[in-house]
């Protein structure tokens, strides 16, 4: 077993919120990441995609998820289950952002709308 301590989570900021890694390969040896977004008022994501699932669940705020063709809009107690290879964006409620927890496989990569490799994020890692 391991046990990884607030103080040890790993901070990752982009221009559109602060990932905080709980649980990942590099972080505790886990198979798969787990980790938390922190999206500041009006942040919008890029639109992209992965190669295998990831699970949403929100847990401050509000967001609007466009996931391929279809719009959601989740808040607090929410989970949304995107598939692999499904082009996604996130977007945050313009007046308190949203917090979210997300898990992936650990060898999940990120792709551009257009097909670019990404690779793994940091906060997967």
């Amino acid at each position: 077993m391991t046990v990884i301590r607030d103080a040890e989570a790993r901070r990752s900021e982009t221009p559109n919120g602060v990932m905080t890694t709980f649980a990942s390969p590099t972080q505790g040896g886990a198979s798969r990441s787990l980790w938390k977004v922190d999206a500041q008022p009006g942040a919008v994501g890029p639109m992209h995609e992965f190669d295998c699932e990831q699970v949403w669940t929100w847990l401050g705020g509000a967001a609007v998820v466009e996931l391929g063709e279809e719009r959601f809009e989740v808040g607090v107690g929410d989970t949304v289950i995107m598939p692999a290879r499904t082009v996604r964006r996130v977007l945050a409620d313009p007046h308190s952002g949203y917090t979210a927890v997300v898990t992936a496989p650990a060898e999940a990569k990120a792709f551009g709308a257009d097909g670019a490799e990404f690779g793994v994020p940091p906060w997967i890692a």
